[in-house]
């Protein structure tokens, strides 16, 4: 038996470590997490998601529906803190190219248990505006 590592340059996401109970990913910048690619939010309904700023800078954008409409807020991730994404919280990353995270969710999350809530014109130009 030895000690494993994993790496991943690439652009955006990729699993890196997977059991039966949890994954570890490596996140990068990707042209949809640029500023100038974000269109949408994600939430997982069923498992909370966690990220850790290694390199570079992210904002973790997030939105809560209050009386039907969508009130969209930002975060400001400092290096080398764990940030708890909530199971059902609209999210998603705004990264720029130098980006690195840590991603730690349960390895049951999944497509099929997430839903992507597409941004309107003006709510793009909304995030744009906190980022």
């Amino acid at each position: 038996m030895e000690i494993l590592n994993y790496t991943f340059e690439g652009e955006g996401m990729q699993r890196v470590f997977e059991n039966e109970k949890w994954t570890v990913g490596i996140k990068n910048w990707k042209p949809a997490n640029d500023i100038t690619g974000i269109d949408c939010l994600e939430r997982h309904n069923l498992t909370d998601e966690l990220f850790v700023l290694i390199a570079g800078s992210c904002t973790l954008l997030y939105a809560n529906e209050v009386d039907g409409k969508l009130e969209i807020g930002a975060v400001k991730m400092e290096p080398n803190k764990v940030y708890n994404i909530p199971a059902t919280l609209w999210h998603n990353t705004v990264t720029c190219k130098d980006t690195k995270m840590i991603l730690i969710e349960d390895s049951n999350t999944s497509m099929e248990n997430s839903d992507i809530l597409n941004l309107s014109a003006e709510q793009i130009e909304a995030v744009k505006a906190l980022v």
